[in-house]
């Protein structure tokens, strides 16, 4: 077993309040692309779609629950996100958020500086 790929989630408590957590994506070493060396690799993650997302200079927004359970990967740029309790995070570029708060109060988000452009991938439900 290789070192975890970190991650943060967002998701929605019983009470409808967003929350962040960090969590580990193991991965193990696999013979991907055969004669190619072994590459580190997770368990495949059943997704939908995947498309781009720029947020604006000065953009914001109120609170709102995720339109789907999705993973968030900045590419460039910076997004501060905050839950609905008021804890608030940076994501820089490599930075991976799992969304899962579908459903509750929701939460905010922002580009910090100027626009931010992020890679969104729809997963399918869980």
């Amino acid at each position: 077993m290789t070192d975890p790929i970190k991650c943060t989630r967002l998701y929605a408590d019983p009470h409808g309040e967003s929350l962040f957590e960090d969590f580990d994506i193991a991965l193990s070493a696999v013979a991907y692309a055969p004669p190619a060396p072994a590459l580190d690799i997770s368990e495949a993650t059943p997704a939908d779609r995947f498309f781009w997302l720029r947020f604006p200079k000065d953009w914001s927004d109120a609170a709102h629950p995720s339109p789907r359970r999705q993973l968030f990967v900045v590419l460039e740029g910076q997004v501060e996100g905050w839950t609905s309790t008021g804890e608030s995070r940076i994501f820089n570029p490599g930075d991976r958020l799992l969304m899962e708060d579908t459903t509750g109060k929701g939460h905010g988000a922002r580009p910090l500086g100027n626009t931010a452009l992020a890679l969104v991938i729809a997963l399918d439900p869980s």
